[in-house]
C-alpha cells in the first residue's frame, strides 16, 4: 500500500473523473465474454450478478480498487475479481464454505447506499428503481465492503442492488435458510468418535456429565417428546426432592435445573424466574417457590444463595444497545475515518459501557464461584426467560471451576449443555431471518466469548484451545450452514423437522454441528485452534507469576463501577416474606465487593494450578480489547513481522523440537549418528512453521497476511497531516522514499 500523504501540506480532494467509458473498461479488462463466478456450493443458487463493479480499497478519499463481477446466490454475496491467479495474495488459514470477498447473507448488518454523494441507510421497504452509484456494506464480523455500480450497465446494476437488498435485509423463512438446501445436496460424515463432543442431547451424555462430578441430583426423561413443556430441554436434572408432580405447575418456570456439581456437594442450579407479580399475588406460586427452594437447600447442608440475574446485570436490550456503540469504533471505512477516532479512541470504548458489562458478567460468575467454592452453599441463579444471562454466568463459573471445561471438547460440551439444551434464543438473537423488530437482538452469545477470551489471556496454559478458536466460532455464528445456530430452543427444532418430514426423528436432521470444523477448514488450518501454551498435566508452581504490565494502547482504563448492587446477598425480609423461605446461609459477607476481593486475595497466596481454580483479574487495565477480532481487518494497527503470532509461531517451533527430540529418545539406537537425527529435528520443525515460509506474518495473523515481496508503509492521511503544521512536515518526510538512507 502506497503512502496517502506523500505529496504535500494540502489535503486531497475527493475528485475522481473517469475518461473512459464502461465498455472501454470492459474491453481493457477483457469483460465481453461471461461474468466470472464463484465456486458454487452443493445447493448454491445464483439470483443476480453484475461485472463492471469496482470493489474500493480503504485508502483515504481515492477512487482506487480492483474491478470484477459482483454475484448474490442464496448463500452470500461475492465479489470475483478479474486479477490473474498469481496477483491474488495467499490464504494459508482458508475458509472452504467462503473467501475474504465473500459475505455470507447472515452475517450483513447494514447496508448503504450513495445518490449523489448523500448517504442513506438501505432498508429492504425503500428499495425502488433508483440504484446508488456506490454500495457499503457493514458486516457482522467488522468486515468493511464498499462497490462502486457506476461502471456497470444500468439494467445489471439495478438488480444486483435490488438482489442484495432483498435478500440481505427481508425477512424470510427459516426453511429458505441455505443450510437446508446445502444438506440436502451434500453429506457429511459423522463426526469423529475420539474425543467426542457431548451433544446433551441423550439421556447418556448427561449421566455421563452428572457421573463425573458425583451429582446428588435426579435425571428426568419425561420430556423426551415435549409432553411436560414446550419450554424446557428434552433431557434435564433436577434436585431429588423435586417430585414429577412439581414439574409441571408453570409450564416450567421457577423449576431449578442442575448445572455442575462441587466436590464439596453444593451444586449449581439455574431457573426461568416467576413473575415478581405473580409471586406477590398467588398463594400457590409463592408456595411452589417456596418448596423449589427447600429442594435445592437439600441438596447439600440446607444451604442455598439466590440471585436474580435481571436485577443485577444488564438487560438484554442494554446489551445491545451497548453493542452497537462499542462495534461503530472498528467499521473502519477509510484511513481519515481510523486516525480521526484515534483521538480519543480509548475512552471512547469505554464509555459505550460493552467492556464494563464484560467485567459485571465476570464479577458475578466470580461470587458464583466463591459461594460454591468458599462458603459450600448451593447456588440458584434466575432471570426471566432463564436462557441469556443465566447461560453467560453459569457458563463462566463452570469455566473457573471445571478444567474439563478448558479443554478443547470440553468447552464445546460445555456450549451444548449450557446454551444449545439450555434454550438460548439463536435465531432471534443472532437474527438470522433479518426480523424487522429488533427487540430480541441481541449478542449474548458473542459476550460470552468476550468474557471466555480475557480468562484466556490471563491464564492461556489453563485453556486448550487458542485465541484464534474463539475468533472463528463468533464468526461461525453466522454462517447460515449449522444447525446449532439455527434455532430457539430443542422445541423449536423438533417441530421445525416435524413439521417438515413427520417420519423424520429430529435426531436425524442432516445439517452439521459447529463443532464438524472439517466442513470449513482443513487439518492444517485447524492446528491453529489448539494453545501452544496448554499444559495438559499438572503443574504447581511456588510463587504466582507476575502478570506482564499492559501497554498503553493495549489496555483500558478502569471502568465505571456498576451502579446495582445486588451481590450475592442474605435475602431480604420482603423476600422472605413472599417465598417463607426458614433457613438462608448467614455466611455472607455484608459488603459481596470486599468479600470478593478477600477472595482473590487468598486465592493469590495459593500455588498457582492451571488445571485447578482460576479468578480473572478485573481491576484497573487488565481487562483488555479483543484486538484479533475487532482489529484483523484494520490494516493501520497490523504489527508485521511481530505480534503475539509471532511469539506462537517460535513456540509451536520449539515444541516440535522437543517432541522430535523424545521421539528421537524414544528410537535411540535405532537411527543414525547423533547429527543426522538433530538435523531431522530441525528439519521437522521448519516444516512445522510453513506458514512464516510462505508468508510475512503480522499480528492478525491467521485472519489477514502478506506475501513475503509485499510491504505496506502505513501513513497518516494528508488532511490530519496539514492540520499538525510545521510538525507535520517533518513526519511527512519520513514517508519519502527517497529520505530513506
Amino acid at each position: 500500500m502506497s503512502s496517502l500523504g506523500a505529496a504535500g501540506g494540502k489535503s486531497a480532494k475527493a475528485s475522481f473523473v473517469s475518461y473512459v467509458t464502461p465498455e472501454e473498461i470492459k474491453a481493457e479488462k477483457d469483460f465481453g465474454q461471461t461474468d466470472k463466478l464463484p465456486n458454487l456450493l452443493p445447493g448454491e443458487v445464483v439470483f443476480c450478478s453484475a461485472s463492471t463493479v469496482l470493489k474500493y480499497t480503504q485508502d483515504e478519499l481515492s477512487q482506487r480498487g480492483v474491478f470484477g463481477t459482483l454475484v448474490c446466490t442464496n448463500f452470500r454475496v461475492a465479489f470475483v475479481s478479474v486479477r490473474a491467479p498469481g496477483e491474488e495474495p495467499e490464504h494459508l488459514f482458508k475458509n472452504k464454505l467462503y473467501g475474504e470477498n465473500d459475505i455470507p447473507l447472515s452475517c450483513v448488518d447494514n447496508i448503504y447506499g450513495v445518490y449523489e454523494d448523500k448517504r442513506k441507510l438501505i432498508t429492504g421497504g425503500i428499495v425502488k428503481n433508483k440504484f446508488p452509484s456506490k454500495l457499503v456494506i457493514h458486516c457482522k464480523d467488522l468486515r468493511v465492503f464498499q462497490f462502486s455500480l457506476t461502471y456497470s450497465l444500468e439494467e445489471d446494476a439495478k438488480r444486483i442492488f435490488q438482489g442484495i437488498s432483498h435478500h440481505c435485509l427481508e425477512l424470510k423463512s427459516l426453511r429458505n435458510v441455505f443450510a437446508f438446501s446445502f444438506c440436502e445436496n451434500h453429506t457429511f460424515p459423522e463426526m469423529k468418535r475420539q474425543q467426542r463432543t457431548m451433544m446433551f442431547d441423550s439421556l447418556d451424555d448427561w449421566a455421563q456429565d452428572m457421573g463425573r462430578l458425583k451429582g446428588a441430583c435426579r435425571l428426568v426423561a419425561e420430556n423426551a417428546q415435549f409432553d411436560l413443556s414446550p419450554h424446557l430441554p428434552q433431557f434435564f436434572i433436577v434436585p431429588t426432592n423435586v417430585s414429577d408432580a412439581d414439574l409441571t405447575p408453570f409450564q416450567g418456570n421457577g423449576l431449578p435445573m442442575w448445572c455442575w456439581s462441587h466436590h464439596s456437594g453444593c451444586a449449581l442450579f439455574k431457573t426461568s424466574s416467576l413473575p415478581v407479580t405473580l409471586l406477590q399475588e398467588d398463594p400457590v406460586a409463592q408456595a411452589y417457590m417456596e418448596k423449589m427452594l427447600n429442594a435445592v437447600a437439600q441438596t447439600y447442608l440446607f444451604s442455598v444463595k439466590t440471585e436474580d440475574l435481571s436485577d443485577t446485570l444488564p438487560s438484554v436490550p442494554d446489551i445491545q444497545l451497548a453493542y452497537n456503540k462499542f462495534k461503530h469504533f472498528f467499521l473502519i471505512e477509510n484511513t481519515t475515518d481510523f486516525w480521526l477516532s484515534d483521538v480519543k479512541w480509548l475512552s471512547s470504548l469505554d464509555s459505550c459501557g460493552w467492556l464494563d458489562i464484560i467485567r459485571q458478567c465476570l464479577q458475578k460468575a466470580v461470587e458464583v464461584v466463591e459461594c460454591l467454592e468458599k462458603e459450600n452453599a448451593n447456588v440458584l441463579i434466575m432471570e426471566e426467560g432463564g436462557s441469556d444471562l443465566c447461560c453467560v454466568i453459569s457458563s463462566l463459573a463452570q469455566l473457573m471451576l471445571d478444567p474439563f471445561y478448558r479443554t478443547l471438547p470440553g468447552f464445546q460440551s460445555l456450549i451444548q449443555k449450557e446454551w444449545v439444551a439450555g434454550g438460548h434464543r439463536f435465531l432471534d438473537r443472532c437474527n438470522q431471518l433479518h426480523l424487522k423488530d429488533k427487540e430480541n437482538v441481541s449478542p449474548v452469545f458473542l459476550l460470552f466469548l468476550e468474557c471466555v477470551w480475557q480468562l484466556v489471556r490471563q491464564y492461556s496454559p489453563a485453556f486448550q484451545f487458542s485465541e484464534t478458536y474463539l475468533t472463528v466460532l463468533s464468526d461461525s455464528v453466522h454462517v447460515p450452514v449449522y444447525s446449532t445456530f439455527l434455532f430457539n430452543s430443542q422445541y423449536h427444532r423438533y417441530t421445525f423437522v416435524q413439521a417438515e418430514s413427520p417420519q423424520t426423528p429430529p435426531s436425524l436432521l442432516r445439517c452439521p454441528v459447529v463443532w464438524d470444523w472439517s466442513v470449513q477448514f482443513d487439518c492444517k488450518a485447524q492446528e491453529l485452534f489448539i494453545n501452544p501454551l496448554y499444559t495438559e498435566k499438572m503443574q504447581r508452581v511456588s510463587q504466582r507469576s507476575q502478570l506482564h504490565k499492559h501497554q498503553r494502547q493495549l489496555s483500558l482504563p478502569g471502568s465505571k463501577q456498576s451502579p446495582k448492587k445486588g451481590f450475592f446477598k442474605e435475602e431480604t425480609d420482603n423476600l422472605k416474606k413472599i417465598l417463607r423461605v426458614k433457613r438462608l446461609s448467614r455466611w455472607m459477607s455484608p459488603d459481596p465487593c470486599s468479600s470478593s476481593r478477600e477472595f482473590y486475595q487468598a486465592w493469590l497466596r495459593r500455588p498457582l494450578d492451571y488445571h485447578g481454580l482460576i479468578l480473572p483479574c478485573l481491576e484497573g487495565p487488565w481487562l483488555h480489547l479483543w484486538m484479533q477480532r475487532y482489529l484483523r481487518w484494520v490494516q493501520e494497527v497490523q504489527i508485521f513481522g511481530g505480534g503475539l503470532v509471532t511469539v506462537l509461531s517460535q513456540l509451536n517451533g520449539l515444541l516440535e523440537e522437543v517432541r522430535g527430540l523424545r521421539r528421537e529418545l524414544d528410537l535411540r539406537g535405532s537411527a543414525g549418528p547423533p547429527t543426522s537425527r538433530l538435523q531431522r529435528t530441525r528439519g521437522s520443525r521448519v516444516e512445522s512453521q510453513g506458514w512464516g515460509s510462505r508468508v510475512c506474518l503480522s499480528s492478525s495473523f491467521p485472519f489477514s497476511a502478506l506475501r513475503r515481496n509485499s510491504s505496506y508503509k502505513p501513513s497518516l492521511p494528508s488532511s490530519l497531516l496539514h492540520g499538525l503544521g510545521p510538525s507535520g512536515d517533518g513526519v511527512q518526510d519520513l514517508d519519502d522514499p527517497e529520505s530513506v538512507v
